[in-house]
């Protein structure tokens, strides 16, 4: 993974979690990175989110925020999903994260190939920027440590649809339930499955 930009820092990785979900909003996270900041994170295991485990996941979280320049997170809400379309609303979630942080970095390195509409800062897609960029891989786990947290509080509203354990990704149990419980107001009813 690069972080050696050659570039005046600070530069921000953003990434976005919970896309193909049926159920909750959309993550997103920005995290800005001295380049001696990404080697020790890097030293440290961070790397694409979905390539760790949960608990390990848990655990980087401290270091991230603890080393990182800034960080913050968007969401795209349920509404915001289904008024936009989910490719949207992902970028949504990108531009608040952005724009949550104290300071305006002097590049974002975008997760994926879109790039974010109307975005006032200079900003870089990298295709699967989570493992090549060290910024991108601390931003994925903030964000799907913050998500997973909050589905399983959600789970907790809305029981009978596992969602501790599929996060409100398409599981079967999950998909069984939405046949027989029918659709909470955090499901995305636009989604094949969920009206």
């Amino acid at each position: 993974m690069d972080n050696g930009h050659g570039l005046a820092t600070p530069i921000a990785g953003v990434d976005e979690v919970g896309r193909g979900a049926l159920f909750g909003p959309v993550v997103a996270a920005a995290v800005v990175l001295t380049p001696q900041a990404g080697e020790q994170l890097q030293a440290l295991g961070v790397t694409d989110s979905k390539r760790l485990s949960a608990a390990r996941r848990e655990s980087l979280v401290p270091s991230i925020q603890a080393l990182a320049t800034d960080y913050a997170l968007g969401l795209a809400t349920i509404y915001d999903i289904e008024r936009l379309n989910i490719l949207y609303a992902s970028l949504l979630a990108m531009d608040r994260a952005l724009h949550r942080l104290h300071k305006a970095p002097v590049l974002c390195l975008i997760d994926g190939n879109q790039p974010i509409p109307d975005l006032d800062l200079v900003q870089r897609t990298v295709v699967q920027g989570d493992r090549k960029h060290i910024e991108i891989a601390a931003a994925s786990i903030l964000a799907k440590v913050w998500r997973d947290r909050l589905i399983v509080r959600l789970d907790r509203r809305y029981p009978g649809y596992h969602l501790a354990r599929n996060k409100g990704y398409g599981s079967a149990a999950h998909r069984l339930a939405l046949q027989t419980l029918g659709p909470t107001p955090q499901h995305r009813r636009s989604f094949k499955g969920c009206s």
